[in-house]
Parts: structure tokens; sequence; C-alpha cells
């Protein structure tokens, strides 16, 4: 409880985990030489079940910053530098002070996102203070008096809270953004950035749609530099209009998005994500200039542009199908004779059992058939052996016959 701990929740046979281990080695070290107060260490979740559950541990590795009562996961990218500079920014104060124009201008070049309090003692800055605290997983969170802030941002009245991004500054208003924790959550990405898996995992929790230009960055074309030029012309230039439902940026290949919409989506290309729903937009033609895409976003807005994917239970099954032969393909490219084995054992099996039923059957359904032969071949013979008496009936009366013949001549 007296101390700030960086925990690391793994599993022994997790592949994940045993991929993390160096870069978690190099974390506790350069921590360590820079003098953070944050200590680092791993748990066995699967040996210490426990206490693993009492943190809430639902997958392998779980990271999580330890600061008194309070529990912080990690969501981003598992590399030394990102999760060493969540460790710092949470270890930290929730609010720190800029008590100088010149911190402020350092503090503005580090940080491509930085939320900023203005003015004295308040109920917003108490508001500020359990806001960052909340989401200090994600950005950082600064107050300064009026006095620091340099002659071009103006401010309407006092206290307020102004995110800096984007090269330009917005001022939070309760009337129109609603709460500060939602307003907060949605502004803390630049408007238009580079977007990965982790990245669009975050993104899913602002509530925002995602738009996305599929790009191959390792091969650029004309028409790729295009679709980034017209998305990131949106976000800045209709930012009033689009800023509050949209999120813009660019991906580099499609492998991603075709396993998220069980789908194909050519490169390069525009698609709308709603993570809320795992449902996904596609211009109905391919988008050549700033106004066909902006019609392209006002449909989906106005709900005329037709919605693909969705949660229903038939898309839903098809995810678990889909999800089971993505497995099966990778654990085969991996290693071809593991999943000869891990598959290839269980249907040999199957098959025999398999096997040992329908031939069971057919010794049955041959015994039966001999014995309705048998009784065919009873039958057949009853018929004969009646024919014999008849027949022997017959010359018996031809002898008697006979016989009162002979003795009428004898008379």
């Amino acid at each position: 409880m007296e101390d700030v701990w960086l925990v690391d929740f793994y599993a022994p046979w997790c592949g994940y985990c045993k991929k993390l281990e160096p870069v978690w080695q190099e974390v506790g070290a350069e921590l360590s030489r820079s003098g953070s107060p944050v200590r680092v260490g791993k748990m066995d979740a699967t040996a210490y079940s426990g206490v693993a559950s009492d943190f809430g541990v639902r997958g392998y590795p779980t990271i999580k910053l330890l600061k008194g009562e309070l529990a912080y996961n990690y969501k981003g990218p598992r590399t030394k530098d990102d999760i060493i500079e969540f460790a710092n920014r949470v270890a930290g104060p929730a609010v720190r002070s800029l008590p100088s124009r010149q911190m402020f201008e350092h503090v503005l070049k580090r940080h491509s996102v930085l939320f900023l309090y203005v003015g004295d003692e308040s109920p917003l800055k108490e508001k500020y203070t359990e806001v960052a605290s909340e989401l200090i997983v994600y950005t950082y969170f600064f107050s300064a008096s009026e006095d620091v802030l340099p002659e071009s941002v103006a401010l309407h009245e006092l206290p307020s809270v102004i995110v800096f991004k984007d090269g330009s500054y917005f001022t939070y208003d309760e009337y129109e953004d609603g709460s500060l924790s939602f307003w907060v959550n949605r502004e803390r990405f630049q408007s238009y950035l580079p977007i990965d898996g982790f990245t669009l995992y975050e993104l899913g929790d602002t509530g925002k749609l995602v738009a996305i230009a599929v790009t191959d960055e390792k091969d650029p074309t004309e028409r790729s530099g295009r679709l980034k030029g017209l998305i990131q012309r949106v976000a800045a230039e209709h930012r009033d209009q689009f800023n509050r439902d949209f999120q813009f940026g660019h991906m580099d290949g499609n492998d991603y998005i075709n396993s998220l919409i069980m789908g194909e989506v050519s490169v390069p290309s525009i698609i709308i994500l709603n993570t809320s729903n795992e449902q996904y937009f596609l211009p109905a033609e391919p988008v050549e200039d700033l106004e066909q895409l902006l019609r392209f976003f006002s449909s989906v807005l106005d709900g005329s542009a037709p919605a693909f994917g969705g949660d229903g239970i038939f898309r839903r099954i098809k995810r678990v199908l889909y999800d089971a032969r993505a497995t099966v393909m990778s654990v085969f490219r991996s290693s071809p004779l593991l999943g000869c084995f891990l598959f290839g054992l269980p249907l040999g099996v199957i098959s025999l059992m398999c096997y040992g039923i329908c031939t069971a059957e057919s010794d049955d359904d041959t015994e039966l058939m001999k014995s309705d032969e048998e009784e065919e071949g009873e039958e057949e013979e009853q018929p004969q052996l009646t024919a014999g008496a008849e027949g022997e009936e017959d010359e018996d009366r031809e002898k008697i016959q006979q016989k009162s013949t002979t003795e009428k001549k004898v008379d």
C-alpha cells in the first residue's frame, strides 16, 4: 500500500507472456536506473489464482499499476517505451501543476494532446481532478493560472478546461459537450492519427465512429496519398461538423480490418467502423474528391448509408466459425506437425468409432438376412412335404380301387 507497483500477471504456458518477458526485464532495469518510484514485479496468476482474481485478471498477460487502493490497467502496445511512459504518468499526481509559461511551453512540445485546467479552486476543478484520476491511464492532466498561458490563448471565462491538440486549442462547454468525463474521453486523441489494433481498441471507448483510410505504407501509391489527404482535410477543415461523431486516421494494410469484418477490403480504400456494435460502412463508389467524402460521412450520420456486419446471432455464429478457422490455419502455418497431431488424432479416433458403429450395424443386418433366408427355406419345404403326402394318398386310393375290382371279377 505504501509503494507503487507495476505488475505483470502471467501464465507460464502463455506465448504472449513469454514474448513480453524480455521487454519486462528492460522495463524493470530502465525504471530502476532512472530512479523512478515505481517498483516492477510479476506474478504467476495460475499459481496465485486467488490474488489474480481479486485484481480482476481475466487474460494473460495483464499489466496493472497498483497505487494505494487503486489499480490501473495498461491497454497500450507492449513495448518498453510505452510501458515506461504509462508507469511514470500514472505513478505521479493525477493533476500536475505548471508554475511558469516556460514549463507550459515545454510540456506542450512534449505532448500531442494536453488537458489544462485554468483558474483557482472551484467545483469544476474538483470534477477535473476526479476525471484525471480516472483517465490518467490515457493522457496527462495539468493545471495553471491564467498568466501562464500565451497571449494567443483567449478564454471567455474562468475557470476553464482546455485541450491543446492539432496545433490549436478547444474549450470545454458543459452545455454543448455534456459531462466533463465524456468530453475528455472523446478529445484525448488527435483528430487524425495512425491506427493499429491497440489504438482501434482504445478508440472504441470514445463512442466515436472510426473513419480509416486503408493503405499500404510499404508500397504507397498516388491514390493512397490522396485518400489520406482527403480524410486529413475533413478532420482539420470540418471539425465542427464531424469531430463529435468521427475519429479519423489511416491503417497500414488490410489484414486487421479483414479479420475484424470477416471480409475483404481493397487497398487503398476508405471504411468507417462502429466498434460498439461491429457494424461498418463502405462508400457506394470509389471516393475521388472531398465532396464525395463529405457526402459519404453525412450519409452515415443520417442513416441513409447501408450498414454491414453487426452483432446479431448469425453474425456471432459466423465469428465463432471464422475464429476457429483462423486458429486452425495459424497452428498449421506455425507448426504443421503439431497441427496434424492436435487435429489428426481426434479425427482418427472419431473415424474409428464411426467405423466400429457402422460395422456393427452391418453385422446385425447380415444375421437378420440369414435368419430371414432360413425362414423362407422352411416355408418352401413345407409345401413340398404336403405335395408328397397328397401323392401317397392318391396311390392308396388307386390300390383300393384295383383291389375292389379284382374281388368283383372273382365273384
